[in-house]
């Protein structure tokens, strides 16, 4: 448990869309505390189904979004640390996300994984390389942020990626 600091700029976009985004444009035509309620709660139900998208296992999930602090608030039971971890990454690496509260229970404990925010200039292989000394295992990092990444050169400035023990 815990709180996870990301990049609100970068991300997947998630907000412009949809439920979310009717309801981003009600609260700019009236900001009442009615329409912010509104959007807050489009944007958790946009996260929490990116979540069941990545076809990621979390028994009782529920996602809170809070516009005014950019936090999200992420609860439920999860088979693992990876898992954890993965879910933590859904929550966070999504545009206007600049916190994740974890309230996570892992049903079986395991090392956490180091956390690597990508900077310009990053590919798989030099985050590798740092991390393991060795850039030939950058499958390592790509197989750990699996589904969310989808092609092992495509990770962009301010995402965060789980690195898992060698």
């Amino acid at each position: 448990m815990g709180l996870m600091s990301f990049i609100k700029e970068a991300g997947e976009k998630l907000f412009g869309k949809g439920e979310a985004k009717a309801a981003q444009e009600a609260a700019a035509k009236a900001p009442s505390p009615e329409t912010i309620a509104a959007l807050n709660a489009a944007a958790a139900k946009a996260i929490a189904d990116y979540i069941v998208f990545q076809a990621l296992p979390v028994e009782g999930l529920d996602v809170a979004f809070d516009g005014a602090s950019a936090s999200v608030t992420v609860s439920g039971v999860v088979p693992d640390q990876a898992t954890k971890e993965k879910v933590l990454l859904c929550c966070g690496n999504v545009q206007g996300v600049a916190q994740v509260n974890d309230l996570l229970v892992v049903k079986e404990a395991a090392p956490e994984a180091q956390w690597h925010a990508v900077v310009s200039g990053d590919n798989l292989s030099k985050i590798a390389k740092k991390f393991y000394g060795d850039a030939n295992k950058y499958p390592l990092i790509f197989e750990a942020n699996k589904p969310m990444l989808t092609h092992p050169d495509k990770i962009y400035p301010g995402q965060m990626l789980r690195i898992p023990p060698a």
